[in-house]
């Protein structure tokens, strides 16, 4: 899942610079398939306001009814979700790691009840 995010950030901070128009095509294609796996995955793990945003990403970078937002506006959109998916795969880290670490602490308690 980190792969996905990385190639996706990558991608919108490449359509930062004037390219093909045939680039910003295969961005919104690769868009909108990477956020439908991720929506796919946040599903499976029962994380639903992850689901929820990355579907509505899978839509708006859908090619096939584009929306038209004009160049300047989808730089700001294309930063805003590169730095939110970048930043998404530190704070999951941070938090899985607070829950092993949560779980570990609650497997000892039990293992070795404290004395009241």
């Amino acid at each position: 899942m980190p792969q996905i995010k990385i190639i996706l950030s990558i991608l919108l901070l490449l359509c930062l610079l004037t390219m093909p128009y045939g680039y910003y095509q295969l961005v919104r294609f690769i868009a909108m398939v990477g956020f439908g796996v991720l929506s796919f995955q946040a599903h499976k793990k029962e994380h639903q306001p992850e689901m929820v945003i990355y579907a509505l990403l899978a839509l708006l970078f859908q090619p096939f009814a584009k929306v038209a937002l004009g160049r300047e506006l989808w730089n700001v959109v294309d930063v805003i979700v590169a730095l939110a998916l970048l930043i998404s795969m530190f704070t999951k880290s941070y938090n899985s790691d607070l829950k092993n670490q949560q779980k570990e602490q609650d497997r000892l308690d039990r293992k070795f009840p404290k004395n009241k």
